[in-house]
């Protein structure tokens, strides 16, 4: 689609207005060029896919819908810190941590609070968000090579489960499988799909019942936590991420989840997960552990009974039907219940790291790699599956737009309180306003009504947008990270999709309040009241949208949102006109949707009205009423038209806002090449494999001023 300059400028003549106004129509008609002609999600180009298709399968047809390509993940000598610019310090946050990630073997990385779980696994996962404060280096390698997360498909679970609550599980997962599939064409293979991966997380009991969130009750956490896992499970990916998993689920959900995982790693996927302390039916799914206290690597080898024996050595024995979880826990955890404490456990800590730096090549990874999991013979590691683009850009309109309606209509809460907050506003702005005359005093009367309603259907439209949207842009920001859509047809399905519930209720406020104030009494302009409002509330929940795109939060949006309305109220042309307006300020009248919005109400309702009067100085028609207080010289189509453009301009500068503040994330550096240690020997361990001797590993252990054989065994405080 391509636009001459001399198109654009007919086109935004044609909208009507001067100054700011065509200002506003020139943005917001070059956001439209560029929202419908700009590309989809990002993919590779033809030659570099059919280079990788080839490197992966030796022919040109990708991995199918369902299929798994082993990935093994190997890191050295990650480094992450934080500066303080004030007190000009350096706290490590991951300081030379190593370790390896095999397909088909479950991960667990374990530590306590503050240990550094979460920064490993971002770091891992490339999410760690970009800082002029952090500094992040190390090697990464994805089958041997150096590469990034970019290079295969990979399933990131946050802590957070968010969803879109008015649908169901099964509509969730049809949605994702059409967005992120769109090779999958068949509604009968596509349900298929989704009926297998329903069975596979154990959410069949569920599949047709409602997300739910705070308002509404809906699943369970387990339940919250396994849709996470099956909406990134839709394309397949070869590593999965998940950060502390169990988080707020109690123990049955917990070990739900955790045995979900486990069989997800028994199909081939590489798993990693946080977690912070697991009960001891948890701690036997796991294949491998990594430990960390303060940053640091404690341990990273097998599981279950390899890491007691390890620290056995030491002289820490785990006491018998003791959770292995809670003890290591506690081992490598500092005791701050005294300066005595602190200083013991501190100086244990620092031992154990010592040790395992020294014997890391003595931690091996048990099990080698099955048929089912290891590379086919003749199969090359290429960099990734090639990603193909999701859908045409209408495709990816349609969907939203029915994802978007079915919230939209189904928030029955949400729209309850709108209608009865709108009914009631009607009847106190009515019953204050009670049949208004034809009196001189009438005249401000009905502009003050005019305005308070100017206000109103301002306000609860923008605190509506506000309180909901910064929670919604995080599952936009998350999907499209994917690549599941691109922006411009969210955007687009999102404004289409609100227009019929948005619409109900300044009909509902003007159907109840317009005969109670006894308004101009005719249908027509009855009509008229309804529609300016109507696009009123649509402008302000447009800037509704820009608030919650330039904040973070939704209490920052809240307390943003109305003090930039505030403005626009001061300056809507009943405590100030635009005439008294000083110089510098006259824009804002131009860009106020409360100043349209109540001078089109005003030319609406004075317009061939006719007052009382008594002294030759009074105001006899509307017409010298509207020109007496600035407000004449236009008519209503001006007035629409203008808070159109304030509208386009709010989602144009929210598209450009979500554009510029999609996540950055950290790029990990190379470290020097004298600070890279030799890579671990993390070779499988086959039955002719003897460990080391233990008086060996005891003589190269001897790291604490106190000799190994007379260290104390370690009890777990509680435990007989």
């Amino acid at each position: 689609m391509a636009f001459g300059a001399k198109r654009v400028g007919h086109v935004v003549s044609g909208i009507g207005g001067k100054g700011m106004g065509q200002i506003l129509a020139a943005m917001a008609a070059a956001l439209l060029i560029r929202l419908f002609s700009g590309p989809g999600p990002a993919s590779l180009p033809e030659d570099e896919t059919c280079e990788e298709n080839d490197s992966i399968n030796g022919d040109d047809a990708p991995l199918s819908a369902g299929k798994v390509f082993p990935v093994t993940i190997t890191w050295r000598n990650i480094t992450c810190s934080l500066s303080d610019k004030h007190s000009k310090s350096v706290r490590f946050l991951l300081k030379d941590v190593s370790g390896e990630a095999k397909p088909g073997r479950l991960l667990a990385i374990m530590g306590p609070s503050g240990s550094g779980k979460t920064t490993l696994l971002n770091v891992l996962a490339s999410q760690i968000l970009a800082s002029p404060r952090l500094a992040l280096s190390g090697l990464l390698e994805f089958n041997g090579k150096p590469s990034s997360t970019k290079a295969y498909k990979f399933a990131y679970v946050r802590q957070e489960d968010l969803f879109f609550s008015q649908l169901t599980v099964r509509e969730t997962l049809s949605l994702a499988a059409e967005l992120q599939l769109p090779e999958i064409s068949s509604v009968e293979e596509r349900d298929e799909y989704v009926n297998n991966l329903l069975f596979k997380l154990g959410l069949v009991s569920c599949a047709d019942s409602i997300i739910g969130d705070a308002k509404v009750r809906g699943i369970s956490g387990g339940e919250k936590k396994r849709l996470s896992l099956g909406c990134e499970l839709i394309a397949s990916p070869s590593v999965i991420f998940a950060d502390e998993p169990t988080t707020g689920l109690d123990a049955f959900q917990a070990e739900k989840v955790m045995e979900t995982l486990r069989l997800l790693a028994q199909d081939g996927h590489t798993v990693i997960c946080s977690i912070h302390q697991p009960r001891g039916s948890v701690y036997g799914k796991f294949d491998d552990i990594v430990l960390l206290t303060e940053g640091t690597l404690v341990y990273a080898g097998p599981a279950r009974d390899q890491p007691l024996e390890y620290f056995s050595r030491f002289g820490y024995q785990c006491p018998d039907h003791a959770n292995p979880a809670e003890f290591l826990a506690d081992l490598i955890s500092i005791d701050y219940s005294s300066a005595d404490s602190v200083y013991s456990s501190k100086k244990r800590i620092d031992a154990l790291i010592e040790a395992f730096s020294t014997q890391s090549s003595a931690v091996l990874y048990a099990t080698p790699l099955t048929g089912k999991t290891g590379p086919k013979k003749g199969m090359k590691f290429g960099k990734k599956i090639a990603a193909k683009r999701k859908g045409g850009w209408w495709r990816q309109f349609w969907l939203l737009l029915k994802r978007a309606w079915m919230q939209a209509s189904r928030d029955g809460p949400t729209n309850k309180v709108r209608a009865r907050m709108s009914i009631a506003s009607a009847i106190i702005f009515g019953s204050v306003f009670w049949r208004m005359g034809r009196s001189q005093t009438s005249i401000l009367d009905r502009m003050g009504l005019l305005q308070v309603t100017a206000i109103n259907t301002a306000m609860a439209a923008l605190t509506k947008t506000v309180g909901v949207f910064p929670k919604e842009r995080a599952i936009v920001d998350r999907e499209r990270a994917k690549g599941s859509y691109a922006l411009g047809p969210y955007l687009l399905s999102k404004l289409i999709a609100e227009i019929p519930v948005g619409a109900a209720f300044p009909l509902m406020f003007g159907a109840v309040l317009y005969p109670m104030a006894r308004l101009h009494p005719t249908f027509s302009r009855f009509g008229k009241f309804c529609g300016i409002v109507t696009v009123e509330s649509f402008a302000a929940s447009a800037m509704g949208l820009t608030v919650g795109s330039m904040v973070p939060t939704t209490e920052a949006a809240m307390a943003l949102g109305p003090s930039l309305m505030t403005v626009f109220i001061v300056f809507g042309g009943y405590y100030v006109t635009a005439d008294n307006t000083p110089i510098i300020f006259r824009w804002i009248p131009r860009a106020s949707l409360i100043r349209w919005a109540f001078q089109g109400l005003c030319i609406n309702e004075f317009t061939g009205l006719k007052f009382d009067c008594q002294n030759s100085f009074d105001i006899q028609t509307g017409e010298q009423a509207l020109y007496r207080y600035s407000l004449g010289g236009t008519c209503i189509r001006d007035t629409v038209i203008a808070q159109s453009r304030i509208l386009l301009f709010w989602y144009s500068t929210t598209y450009l806002l979500l554009e510029k503040n999609k996540p950055k994330y950290l790029q990990l550096k190379a470290p020097a090449s004298e600070q890279i240690e030799p890579k671990l020997k993390l070779e499988p361990l086959l039955e002719t494999d003897q460990p080391p001797p233990l008086k060996q590993v005891e003589q190269n252990q001897q790291v604490e001023s106190t000799p190994v054989d007379q260290t104390e065994p370690f009890i777990l405080e509680g435990a007989k």
